[in-house]
């Protein structure tokens, strides 16, 4: 099981760390909700706290990503990336597992 952060991706979570300057010994953490009819929300951020009982870490072109063991199952095969361009600057989510359009199919999120 894993989740991919992109280069482009840990480049920018560096850059981020620097300019704002988080803890050194600090994680990204990505953290999953469920969202009705929006399908699953993710959050990102930083935290110092890491748990090998509790927590899957993965390691990405120098930045420690980690998760719940629990959502690790949800997240398998998930990339994260980072956009910079015309259409706009962010960072985007894929996941295999969740359904497009959302989670609930009885209000038409197709």
């Amino acid at each position: 099981m894993a989740i991919t952060l992109t280069e482009a991706a840990a480049e920018e979570v560096k850059r981020y760390m620097e300019t704002q300057k988080v803890e050194a010994d600090a994680v990204l953490r990505m953290s999953v909700t469920g969202g009705g009819c929006s399908g699953l929300q993710y959050s990102l951020g930083f935290q110092t706290d890491f748990d090998p009982k509790l927590d899957a870490r993965y390691q990405h072109h120098g930045v420690s990503l980690v998760t719940r063991k629990k959502m690790a199952l949800h997240l398998d095969g998930t990339t994260i990336d980072f956009q910079d361009g015309p259409t706009g600057r962010g960072f985007s989510i894929e996941n295999p597992n969740q359904p497009r359009g959302g989670g609930c199919p009885g209000c038409g999120g197709h």
